[in-house]
């Protein structure tokens, strides 16, 4: 298991670097985004974790390039700016994960092995969900509604990939933040409203019938009416 971690903290790096390998992952470095950005390229990684306030090119603008040349290795964001706006930014860019300086090793592993295990799953699952005139494509990220195709982020794929292994069923927002964004935290509401909002316009907005619904005081549901 190769990980890359983008870092120019050395006693950072120091710490994770060494928690990791005993661990049993395989750990190279980058001090910079540039760095991390010809690493990113050239090489095959399980997982990237990088800073966001990184020399070169920061972490975001570095995630977003990776997205756009079709590298879609989970990318786990570090950073100490941790308001909703801040980690919108980061899930827009591309990130799966964000994690907000100072954190505990404990909590650090646990969603760097929920990353990995979630894209090996994808790698070996090659089925498509469907429901209604919509499809996702788990092999192919591609999603489709009436054969047109939807343009979505990774943490949107990831929410109506949710939705659909749960359709015709009420989930809690807190289902949505334990199983999407792996946290228990009361201020993922209002992250999850908004990504909710994010997805019904591209899925719903330019349709004739809505499929993402709001159960009020219970959460959401995906059926057809």
């Amino acid at each position: 298991m190769r990980i890359l971690l983008i870092e120019d903290e050395p006693k950072t790096v120091q710490s994770l670097k060494r928690g990791l390998e005993e661990n049993n992952y395989e750990v190279e470095v980058a001090y910079d985004g540039l760095m991390g950005r010809q690493l990113a390229t050239r090489n095959a990684y399980q997982l990237i974790v990088s800073d966001i306030i990184i020399p070169g090119i920061n972490g975001i603008e570095l995630c977003k390039e990776l997205r756009s040349l079709g590298i879609q290795t989970p990318i786990l964001m570090l950073t100490a700016l941790s308001t909703t706006d801040d980690k919108l930014i980061g899930f827009e860019a591309g990130a799966d994960d964000y994690l907000a300086k100072p954190f505990d090793f404990k909590e650090f592993m646990a969603r760097v092995k929920a990353l990995i295990k979630r894209s090996n799953q994808t790698l070996v699952d090659s089925q498509v969900l469907k429901f209604a005139d919509l499809e996702l494509d788990l092999t192919s990220k591609l999603v489709t509604r009436s054969g047109q195709k939807i343009n979505l982020t990774a943490k949107e794929f990831q929410l109506l990939e949710y939705f659909l292994k749960n359709q015709e069923k009420v989930i809690s927002k807190a289902e949505i933040a334990e199983n999407i964004w792996e946290v228990e935290d009361e201020n993922s509401s209002n992250l999850i409203e908004v990504y909710v909002n994010y997805l019904r316009k591209k899925v719903d907005k330019n349709f004739p019938s809505k499929l993402i619904h709001t159960q009020f005081g219970m959460g959401y549901i995906l059926r057809q009416e």
